[in-house]
């Protein structure tokens, strides 16, 4: 049941924030914010699982399993648990959230209230989508973290959060019909071999080969269609080219706290996805494509970083950063080796710590100097030497700097890709490296113009210096990016656990 507290403290957490006074919100939500971390540390600190939970053989942690209701034919259920590949991804939940409600409290001035409960409601949401194996639980919790993050961004953003806003639940819900149209069909497909919309039982059926046709269509065909349906779906939220357009736009108008959240945990959403379902339950469909999926990673991969070096708005940097971030993961997804499996789901904690801790950095200059464009400040480490020297860290650490997360990340990634065995794997892993070249190229340009030089402010001569509750997520941050960089095995073990199953199954390379 230690999921199941977990996941309702979160939302019992928001309710009552919801409706608890303004000016002692802050301080009430970040301090129930502590009983779901705490846990989840209960659950890392006692985690018993082994292999990949989709896959026999394999034993899930935590796992509850209780009937729910009949749809036809197919019954639902209360089907949770916890892997290597979802472990981390709750961890990573429960640290953000406090994280970035403590970083509010200093921007966030009105409705309090309903600002740190949607938030709280957003964590319990997120855990839901880790942890559920059957598809119709999976798929509420899905849908349910729309929500709060589209009032995030339409009440608190910036001049346009409207648009950005609706342009956000628009992408993301077209997307999920897609994704859901697609998966309906493989169901349907799958006939009298299953009796649920359990996940793991799906997945025996399709390794058992009990997929047939549908209609006019073959096993194949649909698998390729319901394979195309589901990579659109969930390609759109990690996002990647050319589904990224929203992703900026949310960025820019959500308030800070929302943007670490966003990037933090929700982009993983998409890429957690794509690893449970279309190359897991789909892997022959996944390695046929895979030379294609490896040919937008790396699009996505050089298009974000040139965009990001086309940017002078501090939040469009990191957006588009994270545009380019997601490419690697999905290089590693495609790879089918340990190390790229792996490398891919350590990227998603990695860049969910590296973007929180620079959009954090972002939120307090933006805060102190009421401006986010690096045409507008000069000599900020004179000023703002604590928040100046954490920015250009985590900046570092999205180069891939020894000794810390982004480098361990990034290297198994490549590891992965150059022993995968799709044509044109070296060359298009060869080429993604040149984007750490342009990531470089980009924020020690921003660096150079924000930080350094003679001190200004351009039409805002104030300086508002932060306050310890807001430089103390930051600092914190940092140094979980830097343990993971010099122990990376702190999580990466029980990844490995859970992703060499999926490659020797399925005839990946072990590379380990």
């Amino acid at each position: 049941m230690l999921i199941e507290l977990t996941i309702f403290s979160a939302f019992l957490g928001g309710l009552f924030i919801l409706f608890s006074p303004n000016e002692k919100s802050p301080k009430l939500s970040f301090y129930l914010s502590l009983v779901p971390l705490i846990g989840t540390l209960i659950m890392w600190l006692n985690f018993n699982g082994s292999g990949n939970a989709l896959l026999s053989g394999s034993v899930i942690a935590f796992e509850t399993y209780v009937p729910w209701v009949s749809l036809g034919s197919y019954s639902l259920s209360w089907h949770v648990g916890v892997d290597g590949i979802s472990m981390p991804l709750i961890l990573l939940t429960s640290i953000l959230t406090p994280l970035a409600i403590l970083s509010a409290w200093t921007p966030i001035t009105e409705r309090k209230s309903q600002f740190y409960g949607l938030i709280l409601l957003i964590e319990a949401a997120l855990f839901g989508v880790f942890v559920a194996f059957d598809f119709f639980v999976w798929f509420i919790f899905w849908e349910a973290v729309l929500i709060p993050m589209y009032f995030l961004i339409a009440i608190w953003g910036g001049e346009r959060r409207k648009y950005a806003a609706i342009k956000f639940f628009i992408y993301t819900n077209i997307a999920s019909l897609i994704m859901f149209i697609g998966f309906i069909a493989l169901i349907f497909g799958l006939g009298d071999s299953i009796q649920s919309f359990d996940l793991i039982e799906i997945s025996a059926a399709l390794q058992g080969g009990k997929l047939g046709g549908l209609g006019l269509l073959d096993p194949h065909n649909l698998k390729s269609i319901v394979f195309l349906a589901m990579f659109v779906g969930f390609g759109v939220k990690v996002p990647i080219v050319p589904f990224h357009t929203w992703l900026p736009d949310a960025h820019v108008e959500a308030p800070t706290p929302a943007s670490v959240i966003l990037a933090g945990v929700l982009l993983k959403m998409g890429t957690y996805a794509l690893l449970r379902f279309n190359f897991t339950l789909l892997v022959d469909i996944a390695q046929k494509w895979a030379s294609i999926i490896a040919l937008v990673a790396v699009i996505s991969v050089i298009y974000g970083a040139f965009l990001a070096l086309a940017q002078t708005d501090l939040k469009r940097i990191v957006a588009y950063s994270s545009i380019s971030s997601m490419g690697y993961v999905l290089l590693g997804l495609t790879a089918y080796t340990v190390y790229g499996l792996g490398g891919a789901t350590f990227q998603m904690i990695s860049h969910g710590l590296l973007s929180g801790l620079l959009f954090m950095s972002v939120g307090l200059i933006y805060n102190a100097t009421h401006t986010r464009s690096i045409n507008d400040l000069s000599g900020l480490a004179d000023k703002m030497p604590i928040t100046s020297l954490i920015f250009i860290a985590g900046a570092f650490g999205y180069m891939g700097l020894p000794l810390m997360s982004g480098f361990a990340a990034e290297l198994f990634i490549f590891l992965g890709a150059f022993e995968a065995s799709f044509p044109f794997a070296k060359l298009f892993t060869a080429v993604s490296m040149f984007g750490i070249v342009i990531v470089a190229g980009y924020l020690l340009l921003t660096i150079q113009r924000v930080f350094f030089g003679s001190f200004e402010i351009r039409g805002n001569p104030d300086l508002t210096l932060p306050q310890i509750s807001d430089i103390a997520p930051l600092v914190i941050i940092l140094l979980i990016i830097i343990a993971l960089g010099i122990a990376p095995n702190i999580i990466f073990e029980m990844i490995q656990d859970a992703v060499e199953p999926l490659v020797s199954l399925f005839g990946g390379q072990s590379n380990v």
